[in-house]
């Protein structure tokens, strides 16, 4: 690898600005300096980096998608397909909390293979920055570089990994992560675990009896250090397999040699709707979406693999409930995932199976392509920040409100959580079941952590042994101890929240419904995806319809109401209780499992910019589920604001 990042005398430079005429001028062929491109835009999306629409591409061609939903201050998507390679731009300069939001490796992927070899940013999401290390492209927080790349000046590569711990300056200087593995990770053994010098967290202990030893890592990492773990499961879905197999391919040849295989988990979770998706349906990208489901089954079956596919309505009708299918990190935690283990998977919402007393979190495809010939994964070691939630929640207010609340913190705004694990604690969080507790988990990736987790306790054991028919037997050493070290403590009076929105654009826009001043009309209600699609989701659906049928209630003909199960065994429970009766009769269209419109990938995403969606999805980032506008709310809510025709909570319509 060269010694320095060599960019020629007039590099150029993509500033992404939140000024649209800033990025057309860029376009056009203008260079700017910091100065002249304005105030940069916080919060760039990987859904803004690389589009679901376009996340069928895994290969060579993903160069003429980067930033290609990409949203100035005015509502513009100025950057079209082709136009960073064909501008030549090496570097991308923006704000804060770049790369939030999804674990997709396309998104660093399309930004090196378009021609962008460093990315500069005030910081960054874990997932994204992990991403970019282990394909080799830079990234750095030291804006100083602006200047001195424009004046020609070739940039030291010590310089762009200082400050980075010594595995990422390590992979960095391999020229990434497959290259590192098989220097440092085929025969990885063990660390024994070493007498607790200090008291300890529950993620502290699971981490250290998972650690492996490599001539590059400490045995007892601390934080910002990184180090390899063994996986107790790995899964991965349609959308990244075809590019994990891709680069193994390009690696190995044709032959993959896969490491404890029986461990490995596959899932086709994203796509039985496609030909009702408005953002695939008719278009050409239906048949590279056909191509990128077909390379993950070729995969399983050459290999052999354990796999999970989604049904679509005629598989349903026939199903007979001989198929276990659903959301990927849902099925992990009815399926696989125990209290103690340790889960990865290609998915920013993997931390779901944390409600368990697991350790889980979401990697990118280099990641996982590395776990499936090592069996080993990355961590970089992070702190852990407490959240206690006291008192008893109100009637009406359910986990998603407790999320949104969290999300709107001002020190969860300003990225203070970003890369933590967040250890959800208190008697408000004791009184939940193991489903609400997996939707604060759940949505960790969305309060910028790196994984949520629960003490297992007896509603775990209860939830193993009536959902799953596992008698498991809590051990004493799973929980935290007295006197571990937190980062900061954050405590929630829950006796004193009510039913929360978020506002279109992103989840952190939350507010009270009561504080609302407008009374905002929806077109569209949907409920569903991993967070919102389970048991006790579908009895908040089933507790408010029912109601409004009581009262004479029916969803407006002007609103389309979408009710999707997270799994076929929520879908049975939901059958088996009558639900799906109340469902048809108050006038919901009752989906197959799959993520569908949270990744807009089904129905229930909008078609239009004007329409507007209330949602249990877990975010609501530009373009997330369609064109429109999204309002994220608890499944309560969402039902009560289809029975009104405009946001309100469940105690306000019963109220009027």
């Amino acid at each position: 690898m060269n010694d320095t990042l060599d960019l020629g005398a007039t590099p150029r430079i993509l500033f992404l600005s939140q000024d649209g005429e800033a990025m057309r001028a860029q376009l056009a062929g203008e260079r700017l300096t910091r100065a002249q491109a304005g105030a940069l835009r916080d919060d760039v999306s990987t859904d803004e980096i690389t589009p679901v629409r376009i996340m069928s591409h895994y290969d060579e061609s993903l160069a003429r998608f980067p930033y290609t939903g990409f949203t100035t201050a005015d509502g513009a998507t100025p950057i079209a397909a082709g136009a960073v390679p064909a501008a030549g731009f090496q570097v991308t300069v923006s704000g804060r909390r770049y790369g939030k939001g999804s674990s997709r490796e396309h998104s660093p992927a399309a930004e090196k293979l378009a021609g962008i070899r460093l990315v500069i940013a005030e910081s960054f999401e874990r997932i994204y920055r992990q991403n970019a290390d282990n394909i080799g492209l830079f990234t750095t927080t030291d804006f100083g570089l602006v200047e001195r790349l424009q004046r020609g000046e070739a940039i030291p590569i010590a310089e762009l990994v200082a400050g980075r711990d010594a595995l990422a300056a390590a992979i960095l200087r391999s020229g990434g992560l497959l290259r590192f593995g098989q220097q440092h990770l085929r025969d990885a053994q063990p660390v024994a675990t070493p007498a607790a010098g200090r008291p300890l967290t529950l993620f502290e202990k699971i981490v250290q009896r998972h650690m492996l030893r490599t001539p590059v890592t400490p045995d007892v990492p601390q934080a910002g250090e990184g180090c390899f773990l063994r996986a107790d499961w790995r899964f991965i879905h349609e959308y990244y397999t075809g590019m994990a197999v891709h680069m193994l391919h390009a690696t190995f040849g044709p032959a993959i040699p896969l490491r404890d295989q029986d461990s490995i988990v596959v899932f086709e979770d994203h796509t039985s709707y496609l030909e009702e998706s408005p953002a695939h349906a008719g278009s050409p990208l239906l048949p590279n979406m056909h191509r990128m489901c077909e390379a993950q089954r070729v995969f399983v079956a050459d290999y052999d693999l354990r796999h999970h596919r989604t049904l679509t309505e005629e598989e349903a009708r026939s199903d007979a409930g001989r198929n276990s299918a659903g959301i990927s990190h849902a099925m992990m935690a009815e399926h696989y995932a125990l209290p103690g283990q340790l889960v990865c998977g290609t998915d920013s919402h993997t931390p779901h199976s944390g409600a368990l007393g697991c350790v889980a979190f979401g990697v990118g495809t280099t990641d996982m392509a590395n776990a499936f010939v090592t069996g080993a994964v990355r961590l970089t070691m992070p702190r852990v920040l407490r959240v206690e939630l006291d008192g008893t929640l109100p009637p009406g207010v359910a986990a998603k409100d407790i999320a949104l609340h969290l999300l709107q913190l001002p020190t969860i705004r300003a990225g203070g959580g970003v890369g933590q694990v967040f250890e959800f604690a208190g008697s408000a969080l004791a009184a939940l079941s193991t489903d609400e507790r997996a939707t604060l988990t759940n949505m960790t990736a969305e309060l910028g952590g790196l994984t949520g987790i629960v003490e297992p306790d007896a509603e775990t054991v209860r939830f193993l042994r009536e959902r799953r028919g596992v008698d498991f037997t809590l051990e004493p050493w799973m929980k935290s101890d007295a006197g571990a070290r937190y980062s900061e403590v954050l405590r929630v009076d829950c006796a004193a929240l009510s039913p929360m929105v978020a506002r279109p654009g992103d989840p952190g826009n939350g507010v009270p419904l009561s504080e609302l001043r407008e009374r905002v009309p929806v077109d569209i209600a949907y409920g569903g995806s991993c967070t919102a699609g389970k048991r006790e989701d579908f009895d908040q659906y089933h507790a408010v319809l029912a109601w409004g049928l009581a009262q004479g209630l029916r969803v407006p003909a002007h609103v389309q109401l979408f009710l999707q199960y997270g799994t076929t065994a929520v879908r049975d429970y939901c059958i088996a209780q009558g639900y799906d009766r109340t469902f048809a009769a108050a006038g919901a269209r009752i989906l197959q499992p799959s993520c569908g419109a949270c990744a807009n990938c089904g129905p229930g995403s909008s078609s239009a910019a004007g329409q507007v969606t209330v949602s249990a999805i877990n975010r609501n980032f530009p373009g997330r589920s369609g064109p429109g506008q999204v309002w994220l709310a608890s499944p309560a809510t969402v039902m009560a604001s289809a029975l009104a025709g405009e946001l309100v909570s469940w105690a306000e319509l019963r109220a009027r």
